[in-house]
């Protein structure tokens, strides 16, 4: 690349060739730890507090002299993992015998006594007039469905029994659900009667 000139406030330009051959001759080394880190903490030690922590064995000097070997003490049982981070006292240690709780609540058996079972209701019989209106209310707006479905010729007479005979059951159900109400002649509707 062509050589910058200074720039402006005095500073010498970079030397871009060096700076490369720099990145160069370090590549695949470690850069050193920031001053004030702590050392890295292999999975087993993570449950320990810091201070138990032994820092990895490094490559043995030549000058120092080899310990005596001791006895080993006998190895803790591995930590579970995921069970460093502890929220509330007590929580992640083992409970022998979990306590009831609302979930392990079980009804009692129901018994007969006393226990009304409603009769099975009994639907009024409903009359030929009843019958055909609802035919009516029904059979036309579907007899008007299938003509549309199938293409068929609307002629005047599909036209007339699909639309009135839904209008024709239809007025016919509400004029026998108004002439159904006897009771109400007999109440003068004067309030309450001794």
């Amino acid at each position: 690349m062509a050589e910058h000139e200074e720039s402006s406030g005095g500073v010498p330009p970079l030397d871009e060739e060096a700076a490369w051959a720099a990145i160069v001759a370090g590549y695949g080394q470690e850069p050193p730890d920031p001053p004030g880190t702590r050392p890295f903490r292999p999975i087993e030690n993570l449950m320990l507090p810091e201070e138990d922590v032994k820092p990895e064995p490094k490559a043995p000097a030549a000058a120092e002299p080899a310990p005596e070997p001791q006895p080993e003490p006998k190895p803790a049982p591995k930590p579970e993992l995921g069970s460093s981070i502890t929220f509330a006292p007590g929580v992640g240690t083992p409970v022998p015998t979990p306590t009831p709780g609302p979930r392990d609540h079980t009804p009692a058996e129901p018994t007969d006594e006393g226990h009304f079972v409603p009769p099975e209701p009994e639907l009024p019989e409903a009359d030929t007039t009843a019958k055909f209106a609802w035919l009516a209310v029904i059979g036309g707006p579907v007899l008007l469905l299938l003509a549309v479905l199938f293409q068929w010729d609307m002629t005047w007479w599909l036209t007339t029994l699909g639309i009135g005979g839904f209008l024709g059951g239809f007025a016919t159900l509400i004029a026998r659900m108004s002439g159904d109400t006897d009771d109400d002649d007999d109440d003068p509707g004067r309030g309450a009667v001794v």
